[in-house]
């Protein structure tokens, strides 16, 4: 199975650092037009009764006693099967909240994923999406991260912060392909410095990502250039201690900095205000988790925050 890594674009589109080996064909709808209109009259009487009772998700949740996430069954520090990932444990603190049982409809992280997984209505939920990006309706946001820059703890390399630092022309760069940081790399002239790995890869076989942190601790490469928290995860797993820099500093080039909230479909207005609660009532929570992974998280003035 090839599917793209989760790394937040220019775009704001998520091609993700995920994958799976699991396929699901796309549902078959037969007879829809006598479907929908045998259907229609029911759904517009219930979505009637719904806006004249308030009931919190009466039509817009399958469920409204499960709480139906979409996730990638291979995706860490995300999300994967076991429930180890960071979304998981997000997922299950709102679970929690909502007094609801969790469950999941896993499916690679690539192009169509959200059209075969949420809007398919086989779950409610995607955990993490970078803010607008409109394939999906978005929540508040609950952390904003960058992509950072890590280096060997004694290089000397520590100290560098941006991408436009002179000390990387003869420095070996590893950057995934495609990533914002990729086009920063070109605009500073270092295309000749740079080893790529690829962001679309079958991680049956490869992880890219490990591959790069393993270049770095085997000097094969000076520094590692990464998605936030994929490098703050690799980075507490190290076998040797590395140093995860936030790139807040560029000047040119496309962004660094990403909110992240939750995605919801457009139609479900109820549920998106019900997370936008639960995110601001929970929100320590929420970040002593993503602390615990290693995310580097960002305060508005682009401060990391203590963890």
């Amino acid at each position: 199975m090839i599917s793209l890594r989760r790394q937040p674009m220019p775009s704001t589109r998520v091609l993700a650092t995920r994958t799976n080996r699991k396929t699901r064909k796309p549902m078959q709808f037969r007879g829809a037009s006598i479907a929908f209109t045998l259907i229609l009259p029911v759904f517009l009487i219930a979505a009637s009764a719904a806006t004249q009772t308030g009931e919190e998700g009466s039509i817009e949740l399958v469920d409204p006693k499960v709480l139906r996430v979409c996730a990638d069954p291979r995706d860490l520090p995300f999300s994967n099967e076991a429930g180890e990932g960071f979304e998981n444990k997000i997922a299950a603190l709102l679970a929690q909240k909502l007094g609801k049982t969790l469950a999941y409809d896993y499916y690679p992280g690539a192009t169509g994923f959200v059209r075969n997984t949420l809007n398919a209505h086989r779950c409610d939920l995607i955990i993490g999406m970078p803010q607008g990006d409109d394939i999906v309706q978005g929540t508040n946001p609950y952390y904003r991260t960058t992509y950072a820059l890590v280096s060997k703890q004694g290089s000397g390399l520590e100290t560098i912060d941006s991408l436009e630092d002179p000390r990387l022309k003869a420095k070996r760069i590893g950057i995934v392909a495609g990533t914002p940081p990729a086009t920063n790399l070109a605009v500073n002239g270092l295309l000749g410095n740079i080893k790529s790995y690829p962001l679309v890869v079958d991680t049956r076989f490869d992880s890219p990502t490990s591959a790069m942190m393993e270049d770095l601790e085997g000097d094969r490469i000076d520094v590692a250039i990464l998605w936030g928290p994929i490098a703050g995860y690799l980075a507490k797993h190290a076998k040797t201690p590395v140093k995860v820099t936030p790139l807040v500093k560029e000047t040119s080039g496309p962004r660094m900095i990403y909110r992240i909230g939750m995605g919801v479909r457009h139609s479900d207005q109820e549920w998106k205000r019900l997370l936008n609660k639960l995110i601001a009532e929970n929100q320590t929570e929420i970040t002593h988790i993503l602390a615990i992974y290693g995310v580097p998280l960002l305060d508005e003035n682009n401060a990391l925050l203590t963890q």
